[in-house]
């Protein structure tokens, strides 16, 4: 076994171990019933509930991952793994558990603001983290061809995939999903019932990742956005969820009763915290689609200079090429215009 195989084996070990000390470890930390204290600093660093719900499979998920490097580079020992690829994948992971394990998970339904943080990490943040690690290329990579065949190239090719990836489908599912759980009562039940709840997070995520799928080139989705395409598919999302803030921010009374009736002696008022959650939501979407439509623009000027620099390349080969020609029909006496050469006389 090569050092880096006894690496991955030895990290995918330890992952195992701590999960299993995680399952076997008393939820201690987590708060019970409707009066939490008031958060801190110290709060949100290391109010961790250590659901075994959520600790087991994302261990599995990164040991598994870790186990997917191995028999990749295994297998393609002159094309291994990036470690980029390893580290954005990790850090997709451990982003969704700080948004549903740590305190930003235990006061989301206490605080608006608190809940609509947990919305951004699990939409904006966890998901392109998570197809920048390329997960869908890394299973076709350790995969053994039968494998492959038989299960992961026809969920790829599946109509299904082939319909929800379309970007304008996936664009509209990813806001209609946001408009439609903060202005229905989709919301106040998913306050009210773990299970709606968690139903709701899945939704986020997984209209997310559609919704970044044809834009993150890391992964093989049945369809593609060029990048000035890109630009304008991520920028015109930017709006809408600005739309979606200020409808929030604005609302002259709270939106939600959950809150309005939730029994705490500390903190901002409901009003002033669904403001508060209106601004997250309005800065917070902004400067993510800000800095990721200014990756897009980069990308997008580095493919025309790459184009560019193609043309030219192109455009050099055939004039040597019509050199190298005129040059042997000079050498073999004849004119290299197709015309008879001048004659000159004395």
């Amino acid at each position: 076994m090569s050092g880096v195989n006894r690496r991955i084996a030895a990290v995918a070990g330890a992952l195992l171990a701590l999960g299993l000390v995680l399952v076997a470890t008393p939820v201690a930390l987590a708060h019970e019933g409707d009066s939490l204290p008031a958060p801190t600093v110290l709060t949100f660093l290391f109010d961790w509930g250590f659901d075994p719900t959520l600790w087991v499979p994302a261990i599995a998920t990164l040991a598994l991952w870790l186990w997917g490097v191995r028999r990749a580079n295994r297998a393609h020992p002159d094309r291994p793994v990036a470690m980029s690829r390893t580290l954005f994948f990790v850090a997709g992971v451990a982003v969704l558990l700080v948004a549903l394990d740590s305190a930003v998970g235990l006061y989301d339904d206490t605080l608006l603001s608190d809940h609509m943080v947990q919305h951004l990490l699990l939409t904006l943040i966890a998901p392109p983290l998570l197809l920048l690690g390329g997960p869908v290329t890394l299973a076709l990579q350790a995969a053994s061809p039968g494998f492959r065949r038989r299960w992961i190239l026809p969920v790829l090719h599946s109509r299904v995939l082939r319909q929800l990836g379309r970007p304008v489908v996936a664009w509209l599912l990813f806001a209609g999903i946001l408009w439609g759980t903060h202005f229905s009562p989709i919301y106040e039940l998913s306050l009210e019932n773990n299970w709606i709840h968690d139903g709701e997070h899945l939704l986020y995520v997984g209209s997310a990742l559609l919704f970044w799928l044809p834009v993150i080139r890391r992964n093989p989705a049945p369809w593609r956005l060029s990048p000035a395409a890109s630009v304008l598919y991520v920028g015109l999302q930017a709006p809408q969820m600005t739309f979606l803030a200020l409808a929030i921010f604005m609302a002259p009374e709270p939106l939600y009763a959950h809150y309005a009736n939730a029994v705490r002696t500390w903190g901002p008022t409901a009003l002033a915290d669904q403001q508060l959650a209106g601004g997250i939501m309005w800065v917070g979407g902004d400067l993510v689609f800000f800095v990721v439509g200014l990756l897009l623009v980069i990308a997008w000027m580095q493919d025309e200079e790459r184009g560019a620099a193609r043309v030219d390349r192109q455009l050099d080969a055939a004039r040597a090429r019509a050199l190298e020609a005129a040059g042997s029909a000079l050498s073999a006496g004849q004119p290299s215009g197709g015309t008879e050469a001048p004659r000159y006389s004395r």
